[in-house]
């Protein structure tokens, strides 16, 4: 892995509600020197468009002006999700820890059965393979038995079931500073500092 990064991370959005978790995600991670890999799935995509206004253009563009200044080390990385062939995909590849925020359904799935239909479940599948961090933020509610499921056996395998149960004893008010509390958990289970809450206690 390169010295000029300090962390390498995968970050994949999938086609359920709530992309903004992906997208503060993916600001605060850039906001550090660290090499991003991004995925978002042809649904992603569709919810963006939905939820934020994307207007189907250059999407990395769009993400980076979603995310505002970041760290001049930094880099973000655009992967297709249909192509097996970057970095991610081997697990010769080393990095820190994946998140798919939000995780659909559908992803769940295949990532609990080890279906690597596309780029996203496949990094999923090596991550869990090379013992690495892997949070699905899973999206979801109310839950099926097969959702509850999918969850044990994607949690049995080694993967960090986060559903988006956003903070609510704070004084937050806005969704954005209750949104942000809950990616400070997320990095928090990615090994990543900041300073979205302060801890319990202190």
């Amino acid at each position: 892995m390169s010295n000029h990064f300090k962390k390498t991370f995968v970050v994949a959005i999938c086609g359920a509600t709530g992309v903004l978790l992906g997208i503060r995600l993916l600001k605060y991670l850039l906001q550090n020197p660290f090499r991003i890999y991004m995925i978002i799935s042809n649904a992603g995509c569709s919810v963006l468009k939905h939820e934020t206004g994307f207007d189907g253009g250059d999407i990395k563009r769009f993400l980076e002006l979603q995310n505002g200044i970041q760290n001049s080390d930094a880099a973000l990385f655009l992967c297709d999700n249909n192509d097996y062939f970057v970095s991610p995909a081997s697990g010769s590849f080393r990095h820190d820890g994946m998140a798919v925020v939000p995780c659909s359904m559908k992803t769940l799935g295949s990532i609990a059965h080890g279906i690597n239909d596309n780029l996203i479940s496949r990094c999923a599948d090596v991550t869990l393979k090379e013992k690495r961090p892997l949070v699905l933020v899973t999206r979801e509610t109310p839950l099926n038995l097969v959702h509850i499921r999918n969850m044990e056996q994607a949690c049995c395998a080694g993967a960090l079931i986060m559903p988006p149960v956003l903070p609510l004893y704070g004084s937050s008010d806005s969704l954005i500073e209750i949104t942000d509390a809950f990616i400070g958990r997320v990095l928090d289970h990615l090994d990543v500092e900041h300073s979205l809450y302060e801890e319990w206690g202190r």
